[in-house]
């Protein structure tokens, strides 16, 4: 039987992806000329293109310092994330009495939305004196439901006889985690390298609240700061946008392969 050629389904989604790509396209055309974004008719090739917006962005305001706050409340959550997601999703690898209730009680955690749960959260962050510290800002994001479970699954498509292996060769369960489970969650790793990176870099809400001093904001607090400081900062704007989705894009195309594979992992049997 004669295959239906699979071109029509690849130009669709060359066609697709193209529509997708247009608005980053158009905000890196921006931030490398400033033309006015309602001009009309649009013009689809920039025009003289420079770097200026982007010495803007850099001198007039302290971007390095908001970059390395970033940076390291971006870092202490990832580590966080690694440590206490891996214990939890071993955890639940296990029989334990009420082990189905503690999945159920994580599973509707999941239902109520961070905004609920902001005051409790200032006032333990306010009860550990980490309020305008990087630990403060990078708190909440220290461990997350769904890369709990991402772990979980990739934990339990690991066989039973390694584990039980490890244990006759008298490995201790840190040990086992480190030198078996690990090594065979590359995309659970990845994937929760890939999302916790994500929340925490693109994180506002929580950052305004808990910083008292503009040395402890994070870059979105600092592009607030910075259209204050502009009046016409089209162009500007853009140039700080790019230079904050730059690092998002470098891990994911980095870790793509394996990010796919730990959000599948668990999905199928066999």
């Amino acid at each position: 039987m004669r295959r239906a050629p699979t071109w029509p389904r690849h130009a669709t989604m060359v066609a697709v992806c193209t529509l997708m790509l247009i608005p980053f396209y158009w905000v890196v055309k921006t931030s490398l000329t400033g033309e006015n974004i309602y001009a009309y008719p649009p013009r689809i090739l920039p025009q003289d293109p420079h770097l200026f917006n982007y010495v803007d962005v850099w001198y007039l305001i302290p971007f390095t310092r908001y970059l390395l706050n970033s940076v390291i409340v971006t870092a202490m959550a990832i580590c966080g994330n690694l440590l206490f997601n891996t214990a939890a999703g071993y955890a639940l690898t296990k029989d334990f009495p009420a082990r189905r209730w503690v999945v159920l009680l994580l599973l509707s955690c999941m239902l109520i939305p961070f905004q609920a749960t902001i005051i409790p959260a200032y006032l333990i962050t306010s009860w550990l004196g980490a309020l305008n510290t990087h630990l403060g800002i990078a708190l909440p994001l220290l461990s997350t439901i769904i890369c709990i479970f991402i772990f979980k699954a990739s934990f339990e498509a690991v066989p039973k006889s390694l584990i039980d292996a490890a244990r006759i060769d008298g490995l201790s369960e840190w040990r086992i985690v480190v030198r078996i489970m690990l090594p065979l969650s590359k995309p659970a790793i990845a994937t929760n390298v890939i999302l916790t990176f994500i929340w925490s870099w693109n994180s506002f809400m929580w950052p305004l609240i808990v910083t008292r001093t503009s040395d402890m904001q994070t870059l979105p607090l600092g592009l607030a700061r910075f259209l204050s400081v502009l009046e016409n900062t089209t162009g500007a704007l853009y140039a700080f946008v790019v230079m904050v989705l730059v690092p998002g894009l470098a891990i994911f195309l980095m870790a793509q392969k394996e990010f796919i594979r730990g959000l599948t992992s668990g999905a199928t049997k066999g």
